[in-house]
């Protein structure tokens, strides 16, 4: 069955910037706003930027882009060009001094895949921002996927390039989408339990050492459900992060920086019971797409 993608959700845009010779890119969505926005980091090697916006005890914030990049570390510096431009635009949260941008981002580590070094610039960030579209999205070897890779924690040769993934399922009058940027040790499985990259789907093999690299896969749930009640919307990026573990073997390992955010807006009702059971579907259709846009048509 073929899904809709992330943009299916009404007023959701993606936009992707890409650089196919050092196998590095950006994602940008935006949403409408207001909106509410959490994030569950379960990884241990996060790379962040403006998550404490997200977080407990602190006050909601709409959030008006998520930034997603490669180039680990470096990659952050994707969503300075982004926040210049919204800037530009006058839009932002209001303060004394004039709107002040809010966009969240985070990274996945794709040093090593490329043809020749490169990691994306602010300027890279600013093109993505401008790129997006409510068009589908355009999956594999694209925008923060282009270097992705999974299956390195069986070792170097059964490492194999993964990409950007997305689907979205209609639950009553209301959408949940999901995008991924598929950037993991572990192999791939369908939330049936289909390999799609080799392994065992259940295994006592250690997982990789850090001299194959830092590996994290990425998660952006949106719905139109708009849910305001920010632990509800936790208990989405839960079961994304389900989702996670059910179709990658191992996950959230120390050598991943796996990350799940939830934006909710709009007015469209919606079950929270039935929300968090679309977002596990809709990731893990979104994991599946992941690999099938990174091989091309057969």
């Amino acid at each position: 069955m073929e899904y809709p993608t992330i943009t299916a959700v009404p007023g959701v845009a993606v936009g992707h910037h890409t650089d196919p010779v050092a196998a590095t890119g950006v994602t940008v969505l935006t949403f409408p706003e207001p909106n509410v926005a959490v994030v569950d980091v379960r990884g241990g090697a996060p790379g962040t930027r403006e998550l404490g916006t997200l977080g407990d005890a602190i006050k909601p914030v709409t959030i008006n882009a998520l930034v997603f990049a490669g180039g680990s570390a470096f990659g952050l510096a994707a969503a300075t060009g982004v926040v210049s431009t919204i800037e530009s635009e006058g839009r932002g949260a209001p303060t004394p001094a004039g709107p002040v941008p809010i966009v969240p981002s985070a990274i996945v580590f794709d040093l090593m895949t490329g043809d020749q070094p490169g990691r994306p610039t602010p300027d890279d960030g600013a093109v993505a921002y401008r790129n997006r579209t409510t068009e589908p999205v355009p999956l594999g070897r694209a925008g923060a996927g282009a270097g992705t890779t999974v299956g390195a924690w069986r070792g170097p040769t059964a490492m194999q390039f993964a990409g950007v993934g997305s689907a979205a399922v209609a639950v009553g009058d209301a959408t949940v989408g999901a995008l991924v940027v598929l950037n993991a040790a572990g192999d791939v499985f369908t939330l049936e339990g289909e390999s799609l990259t080799g392994g065992e789907p259940a295994s006592l093999a250690p997982p990789i050492g850090p001299s194959l690299g830092d590996n994290t896969t990425l998660i952006c749930v949106a719905t139109d459900a708009g849910i305001e009640d920010r632990n509800e919307l936790r208990r989405v990026a839960i079961r994304a992060h389900d989702a996670l573990g059910a179709c990658v073997r191992p996950t959230h390992t120390r050598y991943d920086g796996d990350s799940a955010f939830v934006v909710s807006f709009g007015s469209k009702s919606a079950d929270i019971d039935v929300v968090q059971q679309a977002a596990f579907v809709a990731v893990g259709r979104a994991i599946e797409s992941a690999l099938g846009g990174s091989r091309g048509p057969e």
